[in-house]
């Protein structure tokens, strides 16, 4: 294989790396290492469909005036992920804008920023984002075209486990088993036509294992992120007691119940964390096994001022697959430590496993020296 065969893979490899980057960002609602935005408000940096580097808040030591940030909106976007520039610190959060906006976001509804509504910081030389053109254009029309087939599929079937990340596995896993049946039967096409030329047909076992060791770690990331997030209660801090709901005379405190379950099969252990101020949790780790469900205590401070207050309560999930003390620290040093982890511990046994028994050949159904890669580890597995 030469220099430019192998460049031209690698780079196809990269690009399909970078899209579904961005395409599961942007199906679990959290930026992974890349984003992009959809309106003109930050233009000339960024301009429609345009995509960015989305580094974590954690990672770049926090946000402050200048920064290009995407955070959870609340009227904005419908109340989704708005990408806007910081200008100005408050009290009360960030004030943001957008470049090309006349007007802050907050001279409208949006209230200021919290830091725990901050998802991603967006990566910038010299006070300019890092444009990646037309990134966000490509990923839009095929996550586009990948829901109306899942939701094609959900209603000639008539299940609704073809929707949503979940969905999106099983999808794959069918085009991968698709995939491969296709290749095994032009293989065996070339290998009638052309004997001689039929071993180097086929697909990499290692590229296979590896898609499925993919399809894995994703349904397992998909697992402990979609149902955690932040969790908001507005308090109005009153000068008398009153019946209306989270209504607090002024510098008092209230409790209320967070409910927290384990809709999975596996055991999941949960932490929960005031990400504002004015708010405690009780207990902050809870460990889960499958279909159980517990309540939590959170205590909610009204200010000594009157007014209206927002608080926010993060909640973090992992698959109890590493001792709780193991998990512990992963999530002390960050909330993504644990995931990557629990990720790495399910794709790389995997993925030694599935080659251990494929081999590293290549996979196909016939060859003129002997069975196939496939049929070969079928017979490792027989008593």
């Amino acid at each position: 294989m030469g220099v430019r065969s192998i460049g031209a893979r690698v780079g196809g490899v990269a690009v399909v790396a970078v899209a579904a980057t961005v395409a599961v960002g942007a199906l679990f609602g959290q930026p992974l290492l890349l984003g992009f935005v959809e309106t003109g408000s930050m233009q000339p940096g960024l301009a429609p469909g345009d995509g960015f580097v989305a580094l974590p808040p954690a990672l770049v030591g926090g946000v402050g005036v200048g920064d290009v940030v995407t955070f959870r909106a609340e009227q904005l976007n419908g109340g989704g992920l708005v990408t806007h520039r910081v200008v100005g610190v408050t009290d009360e959060g960030f004030i943001t804008r957008g470049d090309a906006n006349p007007v802050r976001d907050q001279a409208g509804d949006e209230p200021p920023v919290k830091r725990a509504q901050v998802v991603a910081v967006a990566l910038q030389v010299d006070g300019d984002v890092v444009a990646l053109p037309h990134l966000g254009t490509a990923v839009s029309a095929a996550t586009g075209a990948v829901r109306g087939v899942q939701g094609t599929l959900a209603r000639v079937t008539g299940f609704s486990s073809f929707l949503g990340v979940r969905g999106l596995a099983y999808l794959l896993f069918v085009l991968s088993l698709v995939w491969y049946a296709v290749g095994a039967w032009r293989g065996g096409q070339a290998g009638r036509e052309r004997r001689e030329t039929a071993r180097e047909t086929g697909h990499s076992a290692r590229l296979a294992v590896a898609g499925l060791a993919a399809l894995v770690v994703l349904v397992a990331t998909a697992s402990m992120a979609l149902p955690a997030g932040t969790q908001e209660y507005e308090v109005v801090s009153a000068e008398f007691d009153s019946e209306g709901a989270r209504v607090i005379p002024m510098g008092e405190s209230e409790t209320t119940t967070h409910p927290v379950g384990n809709g999975g099969v596996l055991p999941t252990v949960v932490y929960l964390e005031p990400a504002s101020e004015g708010v405690t949790v009780q207990p902050r780790e809870t460990y889960l096994e499958g279909g159980d469900r517990e309540n939590a205590t959170v205590t909610l401070q009204a200010p000594p001022e009157t007014g209206l207050y927002r608080r926010f309560v993060a909640e973090h999930r992992y698959l109890a697959l590493l001792p709780r003390s193991v998990i512990h620290d992963l999530h002390g040093l960050h909330p993504w430590a644990p995931v990557l982890a629990i990720d790495a511990l399910l794709g790389v046994p995997f993925y030694v496993l599935g080659v251990s028994l494929v081999g590293r050949g290549r996979v196909r159904t016939t060859t003129r020296d002997g069975p196939s890669a496939l049929r070969r580890a079928l017979t490792r597995l027989k008593p």
